[in-house]
């Protein structure tokens, strides 16, 4: 086996990097709210399970771990409609009327 790495190396490093960091998103994710440091109703808290349940989809799909796909997948589609749901309700309140 030669020292240089292999196409295939440097896409299995990546994919288990993107899995190390959508493990750590979630699971700050998890602590933040847990810790009573962010509301679950928020920005921080939905984007970081976005973001961590996408790159976990990547990392399952890739060690063909489907049932984890799809948990995943659908994680991050959980979190894409609580975004919606607080653009929605912070659109509704609107500028501050004035008298």
């Amino acid at each position: 086996m030669s020292a240089q790495a292999t196409i295939a190396d440097i896409v299995k490093l990546t994919v288990d990097l993107i899995g190390w960091f959508a493990a750590g998103a979630v699971l700050v994710a998890y602590a933040l709210v847990s810790t009573g440091r962010v509301r679950a109703a928020s920005y921080t808290y939905q984007s970081l399970n976005f973001l961590g349940g996408l790159a976990l989809a990547v990392n399952t799909f890739y060690y063909m771990a489907y049932p984890s796909t799809a948990l995943n997948i659908v994680w991050a589609l959980v979190a894409v409609y609580a975004i919606w749901q607080l653009r929605v309700a912070k659109s509704q309140i609107g500028p501050p009327r004035t008298p």
